[in-house]
């Protein structure tokens, strides 16, 4: 009888140590590599190629950075041989829902005392955005952040921002200030002019509500600009 080995298509045919989803049970989640917690996603290979191989792929044309898979679309995970909308959508899911998980999690936790600590991990969250995003932190009296809201988002170059929207979002979060930040897909941390004029309206506007601006932060994967830090508010 021929030995089926690691090189099957067929995962369930491996060895239960070898088998992702059994690996996980048997031995915990941090003994799975990266392409083994992605193959547990893609649930499935094709005929010719095993689930394992399918998420090596992946993590190939991510340049086997996890920071690079959480940019590709589905319409990028698509175009890999192998890799349908459903997989493709199972994947981009999870790496939301990581990502929210890790964002919440900060949130609960954190008392704005340090703007710098606070403009690092907005840099992480959006950063490898290929869209331009406009998100707001709200804040208590006593500087611990209520929640975040996406106000909108836009293309490559820009993303429209509506005062309405962030000020009645704000008053539902019973904020007395709020944080300001949005990405450059470009890189460019330099503020345009419609990031400053943005920003002085939003100030005004915060001051007839009594809703201070605390921040305007724009990061990108080259670092961040904070208007208060640069005595722009």
């Amino acid at each position: 009888m021929k030995d089926v080995n690691k090189n099957s298509t067929t995962i369930k045919n491996w060895s239960a140590d070898d088998q992702p989803r059994e690996k996980l049970v048997s031995k915990g989640k941090e003994a799975l590599s990266n392409a083994e917690l992605l193959a547990i996603l893609i649930n499935n290979g094709t005929k010719n190629q095993s689930a394992l191989e399918l998420a090596k792929l992946i993590l190939k044309a991510a340049k086997n950075n996890l920071q690079e898979l959480h940019k590709l679309t589905v319409k990028d995970l698509t175009r890999i041989n192998g890799i349908g909308p459903a997989k493709a959508i199972t994947i981009v899911a999870a790496l939301e829902l990581g990502k929210r998980r890790h964002l919440e999690n900060y949130f609960e936790k954190t008392k704005i005392t340090d703007p710098d600590a606070l403009a690092r991990y907005l840099k992480t969250i959006l950063q490898n955005e290929t869209k331009e995003y406009f998100v707001v932190l709200f804040l208590n009296a006593a500087n611990k952040i209520l929640g975040y809201e996406k106000i909108s988002e836009g293309g490559i170059t820009g993303t429209v921002v509506d005062p309405r929207i962030i000020f009645k979002k704000a008053v539902e979060n019973d904020a007395v200030s709020i944080i300001l930040c949005h990405n450059h897909p470009s890189g460019n941390l330099n503020p345009s002019n419609a990031d400053k004029q943005i920003t002085v309206k939003l100030v005004n506007a915060g001051k007839l509500l009594d809703i201070n601006v605390a921040d305007h932060i724009i990061v990108s994967e080259s670092g961040y600009f904070s208007f208060a830090a640069e005595g722009m508010l």
